[in-house]
C-alpha cells in the first residue's frame, strides 16, 4: 500500500465540532484545500456516514473511520482528527446506537483494495488502548505522524514537507 500522502498537514488537533457532519466538513475541507480530494468528497463522506455508520467502541477512546467511494479522491491519504470534545457517531453495524468519538481517521483511498488493507491495519491500532490514548493526549503532530508510521505499513510515504 504505497504512495499514501501522510504528513502533519492532514493531522488536525483540538478540532472543535458540534456534530459528526461538522467534523467531516472540517476534515474534508482540509483535504480539499490541499488538492487531495475533489469537492464532491465532502458531501459524499457525509452521505455515506449517514448510510453506513463508522463509529467503533474501541478500548480507551472511541474512534470513527469514515470513508467514501474512490471517485471522490485525487490522491490516497489518511487524515487524523483529534476532537476537543466527543462527538456522537453511529456505531458501525448498528446505526441506531451512537458512541462518543474523540479520534477520527478519515480515509481517502483511490482504490478499493487499498482501503480494505488500510482498514485491516487500523484495526490492529484500535486494539491497542495505549496507542489510542497517546494519540489523544499528544499535542505534537510530528509525534502522532511517527507513531502511526510505525504502526501502519504505509510503504513508500509521500508528502514530505
Amino acid at each position: 500500500m504505497s504512495n499514501i500522502y501522510f504528513n502533519e498537514s492532514v493531522i488536525l488537533l483540538n478540532v472543535e465540532a458540534a456534530s459528526k457532519e461538522d467534523v467531516l466538513e472540517k476534515m474534508g475541507r482540509n483535504l480539499f484545500e490541499q488538492n487531495l480530494v475533489k469537492e464532491s468528497f465532502i458531501p459524499a463522506i457525509i452521505a455515506r456516514e449517514e448510510e453506513y455508520a463508522t463509529g467503533l467502541p474501541t478500548a480507551g477512546v472511541a474512534v470513527a473511520i469514515p470513508h467514501t467511494d474512490v471517485e471522490h479522491v485525487l490522491r490516497k491519504t489518511i487524515s487524523v482528527g483529534v476532537l476537543r470534545e466527543t462527538v456522537e457517531f453511529g456505531v458501525m453495524g448498528d446505526e441506531m446506537e451512537t458512541i462518543p468519538v474523540r479520534i477520527v481517521f478519515l480515509l481517502a483511498m483511490d482504490e478499493a483494495h487499498s482501503q480494505l488493507t488500510l482498514l485491516q491495519q487500523l484495526m490492529g491500532v484500535f486494539q491497542t488502548k495505549e496507542v489510542l490514548l497517546s494519540i489523544l493526549e499528544e499535542e505534537n503532530k510530528t509525534s502522532i505522524r511517527s507513531l502511526l508510521e510505525e504502526k501502519l505499513d504505509f510503504g513508500v510515504l509521500e508528502g514530505e514537507k
